[in-house]
């Protein structure tokens, strides 16, 4: 059965320290800001966004657990943990949140590393948690000025922000984001 929002927010903010939670409630406010703008659905969203980092602060020996014992994208296991958390997230939405409807899963899923064919709720979650107010980085207000024109745009430019600052230090770039990357530029440039 799945939780109502009341009890999403009372257990996941639970799990997490109150700057991470004050984080959440960014996400949540912006991917509704944004589904609003774009055509999505805002419940969806403001699901997705309360549940996006879920499990981002659980010890990470219990997120590799859950990955290798449910088999869950076992190839993340060889990039940054701090990718794991999004697998895990939507692992958990769905085994212990109730949660069943597969594009917020998704959005979960992906929050962190976008993929190919980006749905628009993955677009809308995947931006807010760049872009919501609490956020503040190099170049957090152009991705902002950016998302009030386009999700892809936004979201590229996003992308290109993580990519850069893996580069820099030297990290290892997770291929899915790459893809993402380049497969909103594709779309972009069919729309031209």
């Amino acid at each position: 059965m799945e939780f109502s929002r009341e009890a999403l927010i009372k257990s996941v903010s639970a799990q997490m320290p109150e700057k991470r939670w004050k984080h959440t409630l960014g996400v949540m406010e912006t991917a509704v800001k944004l589904s609003r703008k774009y055509g999505g659905d805002p419940e969806r969203a403001e699901k997705a966004a309360i549940l996006h980092d879920v499990a981002k602060y659980w010890p990470v020996e219990r997120q590799r657990e859950i990955i290798a014992q449910n088999h869950l994208s076992p190839e993340l296991l060889n990039f940054d943990k701090q990718l794991w958390h999004a697998e895990v997230g939507a692992f958990v939405a769905q085994t212990e949140y109730g949660i069943e409807d597969r594009e917020v899963l998704d959005a979960i899923r992906y929050h962190t590393s976008g993929r190919e064919g980006m749905t628009l709720i993955d677009k809308i979650v995947c931006l807010a948690d760049y872009i919501e107010p609490g956020r503040d980085f190099p170049g957090v207000d152009r991705i902002r000025k950016l998302s009030k024109s386009s999700l892809e745009e936004g979201l590229i430019a996003g992308f290109d922000s993580t990519i850069s600052l893996l580069l820099e230090k030297r990290k290892i770039v997770f291929p899915l984001t790459v893809m993402a990357r380049n497969d909103l530029v594709r779309v972009l440039e069919e729309n031209e």
